[in-house]
């Protein structure tokens, strides 16, 4: 009886951080849509679809690659990922709109939001 109880808090806490890396994720994609130019997200539904197509994408490049697609303190490689994955998200997100050169200096602003918040996201 204990067992399914020490089970259900554990699936629990896992929702619970889900559901925390999203709120997150969301909150760090908005303020880098406000602050970088010609980078504009349209409204909350594909400001919340596009923080969960992101964080898709960096699970299944973390999966498949083991690199993170986060610009800061991933290195060049990280900081690529990130670009792509800004740009990209575009074509699988309406309401969302991004330029080359948005999506690098998004990836910037990103990086930094994503290192000064507590917890551990990703793009």
């Amino acid at each position: 009886m204990e067992n399914n109880h020490a089970q259900t808090n554990t699936t629990m806490g896992t929702v619970g951080q889900v559901i925390g890396r999203f709120i997150v994720a969301a909150i760090i994609l908005g303020i880098t849509a406000f602050f970088t130019p010609n980078f504009t997200i349209n409204n909350w539904w594909s400001l919340g679809v596009a923080a969960i197509v992101l964080s898709v994408m960096d699970y299944l490049i973390v999966k498949f690659t083991g690199l993170h697609a986060m610009a800061f303190g991933k290195g060049f490689v990280g900081f690529v990922l990130a670009v792509v994955t800004l740009y990209v998200t575009q074509f699988l997100v309406a309401g969302y709109s991004i330029t080359w050169m948005a999506a690098i200096i998004g990836a910037l602003i990103y990086g930094v939001i994503d290192y000064i918040l507590p917890g551990e996201q990703g793009v």
